[in-house]
């Protein structure tokens, strides 16, 4: 199979990568600079030069492919809704190239949309909507081509964890070294789900070859929930900090802007996803990830 894959050298992405080509599928990655189109030539893929804002090349890219994964994504909280609306430009140009056929697109979407507090599960609708939490318009462009009748499904990442992470925990990690101690909010109950970054990508290979059908959603999830307390406690040992606790009033000062994901309490299952293709993470959770400790040397770059 020819697979189009957006973010090909990023995180997420590269991983996908190298599980499609250990499959024996032809992969075409899209590339924005010399650097990534050399990274994918050596990782055995083909190059397709552009950008997420390039939707006519994303267009072209998905109508030569045989299926397209997006995990694809800008970045830039600092302009979050505009990145967002970029992101549902982007699913909407690669799903009109697959209107008419059966060839299968899966889009990156999260388990932090779905209601808080509960075991999300992927039967589950986003629980909010894109004026609150932007990033709702990714399940949102979705929908509207199912609409269309593209066979498109979404994979709903939780803290995909392990070597060179840019996500939440090093940005918790950089927070603690700023400002000297490593806090969770509250009494740090509050659950982040996980899942090990190579996981995910087997979990993206298996669904793209299975038969889902259009609006499928699927959950890579390992761990249902991990305490931010754990997290906050094994940041605070290994760059030998005190842990400590912020109020919920507190936390904005002391988190910034990324005070609402530090009280994130979205715990998530995986339950129906593992049923429906036979999958089972068999790497590492992300406490032991911690223990490693790649992430405080290399400060998760």
């Amino acid at each position: 199979m020819r697979v189009f894959v957006t973010g090909a050298t990023g995180f997420i992405g590269s991983a996908v990568v190298q599980e499609l080509i250990g499959a024996g599928h032809e992969v075409i990655g899209l590339a924005r600079s010399d650097g990534a189109a050399r990274a994918l030539e050596g990782a055995g893929a083909g190059v397709h030069r552009g950008d997420l804002e390039d939707l006519e090349g994303l267009g072209r890219g998905a109508a030569a492919a045989d299926a397209v994964i997006h995990t694809g994504f800008i970045h830039d909280f600092t302009r979050f809704r505009e990145v967002c609306e970029a992101d549902r430009r982007a699913i909407e140009a690669l799903g009109a190239a697959l209107v008419g056929g059966d060839r299968p697109l899966l889009v990156c979407s999260g388990t932090g949309l779905l209601t808080r507090g509960a075991l999300a599960t992927e039967d589950q609708v986003h629980a909010i909507g894109s004026d609150a939490f932007p990033r709702v318009m990714t399940e949102e462009a979705v929908d509207a081509l199912v609409a269309r009748g593209v066979r498109v499904g979404t994979v709903r990442l939780p803290q995909v964890h392990g070597e060179g992470d840019r996500g939440f925990v090093p940005m918790l990690i950089d927070i603690a070294r700023a400002r000297g101690v490593s806090a969770y909010v509250g009494d740090g109950a509050n659950r982040w789900p996980s899942a090990h970054r190579l996981d995910v990508a087997r979990l993206f290979r298996l669904a793209l070859v299975s038969p889902f059908a259009a609006g499928a959603r699927f959950h890579a999830v390992a761990e249902d929930g991990v305490r931010v307390r754990d997290i906050a406690g094994s940041i605070g040992r290994h760059l030998g900090i005190p842990v400590v606790t912020r109020s919920a009033e507190e936390a904005p000062e002391h988190f910034g802007w990324f005070a609402n994901f530090a009280a994130m309490d979205g715990p998530a299952s995986s339950e129906r996803t593992r049923r429906a293709l036979g999958w089972e993470p068999v790497e590492i959770g992300l406490m032991e990830d911690l223990e490693r400790g790649h992430y405080f040397t290399s400060r998760g770059a």
